[in-house]
């Protein structure tokens, strides 16, 4: 058992102090097996404390000395690699953001497999991972291989669910998958069912979810000194993509945020815009990278939060930010928090009321793994976050000990809910509709056949 003071180091921390200890155990064995066999040699087994072993002969010492040397394994029988699979597919989503890669950074892991849709993207894989063992079909590699973990990797959004279904139905013990997490609240409702039946963990690719900044962020609502938090504002990234798709494949980020900051939605009101009008069902049209129906290049939606609080969300296409309106806002009475995805520093806090003028310059106070307004000292940490080792670490660790992973099926369940919560209420003409949403499929798809 790792000490009990693991638990307040971040996890990379963690998992480094249990490959020393480990590697200390080994040491400290072959030490005394070493001691034992130089010893029996010295004193001819025949002086003290071997004298007792004088009618030892050489296959008696033999069965002894393997003894030991078997006890001396035990204490690194936890030390097995990992076995791990890769499901992509090259041309429908490729590997997501790493997501194949990111094992490799993890010791104590062995890629043993990949599987690859297409017939030439699959050798480039396996060259780029360094194995040999690759397949077509992710459906044979999962039973022929039996790994403990498989990373869902494609960025398209329609193959989440039976790749993760098929993993979770052949005994994997814990999937990471890239995010938007799958299309519907209906899917979510089946992966929850099967990772509870099979005993499977999920974890979603939500890596700023991951971030050690973000206790600190929750430490400045909680001490008061954010003020009474009043609204969180999300804004998605605003390039050609925004309005619909860009609240799938990015919102999905904010939605994360809102809900770990904010707690569970109890309503959604929406509307999607189509070049500056309301948008019909003659509108939706397949949407890229598999995310089913889709329509609008603007959208505005509205969410009465459990914690009493409302959040917003907004996409414009081409909304002329540069890209560097994609943020979540903390907004209390005495600052503000900016969550910018995927930056470096990740969040900012502002001091002071933000509906007074101020009297002086403004400082935008960095927010870092080490805490407000203290310098960045941990870039493994930052790198980790990007690379998606926290992500991975954190699911290794919540199956070894039977907790839900920071990013769980459970969160990536009400991100997906909050999505399709837009669609719904437009649908409805803006009217709020609540949760859990009482059509637990996709309002577009259903719409668009209507």
């Amino acid at each position: 058992m790792v000490p009990q003071m693991l638990g307040r180091v971040p996890a990379y921390k963690s998992w480094t102090i249990r490959i020393s200890l480990r590697f200390s155990l080994r040491l400290c064995s072959v030490f005394m097996f070493s001691y034992f066999v130089a010893a029996c040699f010295y004193f001819g087994l025949t002086s003290p404390p071997f004298n007792c072993c004088r009618e030892m002969n050489r296959r008696t010492f033999l069965t002894a000395a393997s003894a030991v040397l078997a006890a001396s394994n035990l204490s690194f029988a936890d030390e097995k690699k990992r076995r791990v699979a890769v499901i992509g597919h090259t041309g429908r989503g490729n590997y997501g953001h790493g997501l194949d890669v990111v094992w490799s950074k993890i010791p104590e892991c062995e890629l043993v497999a990949v599987a690859d849709g297409s017939a030439i993207g699959l050798p480039v894989e396996l060259a780029k991972l360094g194995i040999t063992n690759g397949y077509g079909d992710y459906r044979k590699m999962l039973e022929e291989v039996r790994p403990e973990f498989v990373t869902v990797a494609p960025r398209h959004l329609d193959q989440h669910f039976d790749m993760a279904l098929a993993a979770i139905k052949t005994g994997v013990k814990g999937l990471y998958v890239e995010k938007p997490f799958c299309r519907s609240p209906k899917e979510a409702d089946d992966l929850i069912a099967a990772c509870e039946k099979h005993g499977a963990r999920i974890a979603v690719a939500h890596r700023n979810r991951y971030h050690p900044a973000l206790k600190h962020v929750s430490a400045l609502i909680d001490s008061g000194e954010l003020g009474q938090v009043l609204e969180f504002r999300g804004r998605g990234l605003g390039d050609q993509r925004g309005g619909g798709e860009d609240l799938w494949v990015l919102g999905c980020h904010i939605m994360n945020l809102i809900h770990h900051f904010g707690g569970k939605p109890i309503n959604c009101s929406g509307e999607m815009w189509q070049d500056g009008r309301p948008m019909t069902r003659d509108d939706i049209k397949p949407g890229a990278e598999g995310l089913g129906p889709l329509a609008a290049n603007e959208v505005h939606a509205r969410y009465e939060l459990e914690n009493g609080v409302v959040a917003y969300y907004d996409s414009k296409a081409n909304d002329g930010t540069a890209k560097r309106g994609y943020c979540l806002q903390i907004v209390g009475s005495k600052g503000s928090v900016f969550i910018h995805i995927d930056r470096d520093p990740v969040a900012h806090f502002v001091p002071g009321n933000p509906f007074d003028v101020p009297t002086s310059p403004v400082r935008w106070i960095p927010i870092t793994t080490a805490g407000v307004d203290k310098p960045e000292d941990d870039p493994i940490a930052t790198e980790s976050v990007k690379n998606h080792v926290l992500g991975v670490r954190d699911l290794i660790a919540a199956c070894d000990e039977n907790r839900n992973p920071l990013c769980s099926v459970y969160d990536g369940a009400v991100t997906v809910e909050m999505i399709c919560a837009v669609f719904a209420s437009h649908r409805e003409q803006g009217r709020a509709v609540s949760f859990p949403l009482e059509n637990r499929g996709h309002a577009l798809a259903d719409w668009a056949k209507s």
